[in-house]
């Protein structure tokens, strides 16, 4: 059975939502750990459930690479099949990419290649578009430039402000980012250059 950990920065509700899925046994998949760059609420929720979490502060290393080297470690350690970035905010160096190569989904919150990085749902509001949503992808060396694996479309309405259409943003990584990691565990994706074949 794989071993699927998470990073995350932030409320980790994406981690919960996924982890519950894990436990529930309908991700046939066993939970590793969660890793936090800060003191994030996310921890709490990962204790909340019995999850072993830890806090790797990249401010107690001398570089990124000892910093990214401890967090190898630890998903080494518990023999981690499966990185998720359940509201990750740092960029992962080519050098860990590549230690766990096809083997880290993250979640964003728009319909890439649109908004990519930071603040996608402001940037949404503020070009205007109707429709915009969330995407997982594979991490690649870009950002949030891997194989789209799914996408949900959400729709912007006039009212609609960053603060109310993040909710139903949300809504909708709450499906589509268990999915994605179920479909990985049952080893239905296939990744052939830019395209995710799911079988």
């Amino acid at each position: 059975m794989m071993i699927v950990s998470f990073l995350a920065s932030g409320q980790g509700s994406n981690f919960l939502a996924t982890a519950k899925k894990i436990q529930s046994g309908y991700i046939k998949a066993k939970i590793g750990i969660l890793v936090s760059d800060n003191d994030a609420p996310a921890l709490r929720k990962a204790e909340s459930i019995g999850v072993k979490s830890f806090r790797v502060n990249p401010k107690d290393y001398g570089s990124k690479a000892d910093f990214e080297d401890e967090m190898i470690a630890l998903f080494g350690h518990c023999k981690t099949d499966l990185i998720v970035a359940a509201g990750y905010m740092r960029i992962l160096s080519p050098r860990f990419v590549k230690a766990f190569e096809n083997r880290i989904i993250n979640i964003h919150p728009s319909l890439l290649p649109a908004f990519p990085g930071r603040d996608a749902v402001k940037q949404a509001i503020e070009y205007g578009v109707k429709i915009t949503g969330c995407t997982t992808h594979f991490i690649d060396e870009g950002t949030d430039t891997g194989p789209i694996i799914m996408q949900a479309a959400v729709t912007v309405l006039p009212n609609d402000t960053a603060s109310t259409l993040a909710k139903k943003i949300h809504a909708k990584e709450h499906k589509i980012l268990p999915e994605s990691i179920k479909l990985f565990c049952e080893g239905r994706l296939k990744i052939n250059g830019r395209d995710v074949i799911i079988s």
